[in-house]
């Protein structure tokens, strides 16, 4: 069977053919026809058969099909890993070359302003990770509402990794209308319950048991002890015949150690691990991929869906807890029927896990005897309170983050304290305040004889030595005079003595203006001449009820008229001249 007997259309063939397509594999035949007429496809399949393919064509043609105007998303991809979501891209821009659609991808771990460009320019396929499609969905960027195709790809791995309750969040912003594709190397009973709630009336298609190894890969297995078998590794890379190897521990401690060693050894080689930046670890593939690395280490996160053209062998450094981890771990080699080759470590705590795999196989892994580092340590490591084995590798990885922690800490405590210390450099020393500058002396006029004085207070006072002002109590409003001092009794004395303008009483107001006027005038030309006050008339208004009394006489108001009281202007007594004679 060829692709064009499965009904795709010219554009697709030609890209397909571009790409060294020629057959299509078991899935890609099973897949393929129904999701083409529009139905639900459940695709049970191990890791490398083809199940990008079988589900990217269908998706092509079909959106090619039917225009939509203003580009919206018309289909999106959900997927575990960055990696594996920038591989299906790439594999969407391969197969749709020649159509006129538009793919993005989008994933954490980056800045996603470039992401969003890309989305507010119109996208009609999207591919992302649970992360950071949620993040962006609830910043109204990505609208949902238009969705036509829905793929879950990996969707045992999303619970692996814990993002099952994403993916039913965001299943809930997706239209109930729309075809689904399903696909998952295991059915787990979380992994059932999902696929119950999904799909409607499901086209199933499985490829081989699931979880079985692909058979065409040579397993072997070493028994070394855990200290050796970094010199195992190097030695079976440099005689092996190892063209490209793909290395899995435990911790991502252990594949810095391991890529580290490796390098110390005289290999090419690269860590990927989730504590390394998304830019380093699409580096470090591209480098991989492009044959500038020899050997990559990588966790369990790059045991997915990576897909690595003819890589030739896969290093077990560290064996998985989960059985099923190893099947997707070997088959990153043998793919798209090709050979390869699976070595796999084993020590002593390790056992446990060994057992599991063989069981999961159904048969034993072939053992690899007289190599120079047999294993020597035969008793396991001691077991915690609950009777588990206390893992060297996990107690290792757990010092060294404590030690970076420790490190990164000191390094932050350092470079504050070289902040404060430039801070304090740069800042101005404090100067000692400067003393009051004294007042220049008055400069003495030069002429004959004296200034003559203008009161007897200045005449008193520049005759009379000078004394220490004597401290008076302050008050909240103004400071209270001494009324014994003798200035100002002198003063007060010479207020009454003096002769001066006597103050306007206040009148009656006349009864119009003219007359207001005329006595205005007249007061103006006449010369003042003191006279005594005449007494305030009764009130009329009091109807004579103080007829008979002594009134006092009203006091003017000095304010009113400009003119102060005996405290506030200056003394009026008559100037006397001092001199010599």
């Amino acid at each position: 069977m060829t692709f064009q007997d499965l009904g795709l259309c010219p554009p697709i063939l030609r890209a397909l053919a571009e790409q060294g397509y020629e057959n299509p594999s078991p899935i890609q035949e099973k897949a393929i026809p129904p999701a083409l007429a529009g139905r639900d496809v459940l695709g049970c399949a191990q890791t490398g058969t083809g199940k990008t393919c079988a589900f990217a064509a269908p998706i092509l043609q079909r959106l090619d099909g039917k225009k939509a105007s203003g580009r919206p998303i018309r289909a999106l991809i959900l997927t575990p890993t960055r990696e594996l979501a920038l591989q299906i891209q790439e594999s969407f821009q391969a197969y749709g070359k020649h159509l006129p659609l538009r793919s993005a991808v989008i994933f954490g771990g980056v800045g996603q302003n470039p992401q969003v460009e890309q989305l507010k320019k119109g996208v009609d396929i999207l591919v992302a990770t649970p992360g950071r499609l949620g993040d962006l969905y609830n910043q109204k960027y990505v609208d949902l509402s238009r969705l036509e195709i829905f793929v879950l790809d990996e969707a045992d791995r999303m619970l692996d990794m814990g993002f099952i309750h994403d993916v039913r969040r965001i299943l809930g912003w997706l239209p109930k209308r729309k075809q689904t594709l399903f696909f998952s190397a295991t059915m787990p009973p979380e992994v059932q319950g999902l696929v119950d709630e999904l799909l409607a009336d499901p086209v199933k298609v499985a490829v081989d048991p699931v979880s079985s190894p692909v058979e065409i890969i040579d397993q072997k297995l070493y028994y070394v002890d855990r200290g050796n078998k970094t010199k195992l590794l190097a030695h079976l890379i440099g005689t092996l015949g190892v063209k490209n190897a793909l290395v899995f521990t435990r911790t991502k401690h252990g594949a810095n150690k391991v890529a580290g060693d490796l390098v110390k050894a005289g290999l090419t080689a690269a860590a990927i691990h989730g504590n390394k930046s998304q830019t380093a670890r699409q580096q470090a593939l591209a480098d991989f991929k492009a044959g500038r690395v020899q050997v990559l280490v990588a966790t369990d996160i790059a045991a997915r869906g990576l897909d690595i053209e003819e890589l030739s062998h896969v290093f077990n450094y560290n064996l998985p807890d989960v059985p099923e981890t190893y099947v997707h771990r070997i088959g990153r080699t043998g793919r798209a029927g090709r050979g390869g080759a699976a070595v796999s470590f084993c020590d002593v705590n390790e056992k446990e896990e060994l057992k599991a795999i063989e069981k999961l196989l159904g048969r034993p892994v072939p053992v690899v005897a007289g190599h120079p580092w047999p294993m020597e340590v035969l008793e396991p490591a001691p077991r915690d309170k609950k009777g588990r084995v206390v893992n060297p590798e996990d107690a290792e990885a757990r010092a060294a983050a404590k030690e970076r922690r420790r490190q990164r800490d000191a390094a932050n405590k350092a470079a504050n304290q070289e902040k404060k210390a430039k801070a304090a450099q740069k800042a101005p020393e404090p100067q000692p305040p400067e003393p009051p500058a004294a007042e220049p002396a008055p400069k003495k006029k030069r002429g004959r004889g004296r200034r003559s004085s203008a009161t007897l207070e200045e005449a008193l006072t520049a005759v009379e030595p000078k004394k220490p002002e004597r401290a008076r109590p302050v008050y909240d409003d103004f400071q209270k005079p001494d009324p014994l001092a003798s200035d100002v009794i002198m003063d007060a004395t010479a207020r009454l003595l003096s002769s001066r303008r006597p103050l306007p009483v206040r009148e009656e107001r006349p009864r119009n203006q003219r007359r207001k006027r005329q006595e205005k005038q007249e007061q103006r030309q006449a010369k003042p001449a003191p006279k005594p006050a005449p007494a305030p008339k009764a009130d009329a208004r009091r109807g004579g009820r103080d007829r008979g009394r002594s009134r006092r006489p009203m006091e003017p108001d000095l304010r009113k008229h400009g003119q102060k009281d005996s405290t506030e202007q200056p003394s009026l007594m008559k100037p006397y001249y001092l001199s010599d004679d």
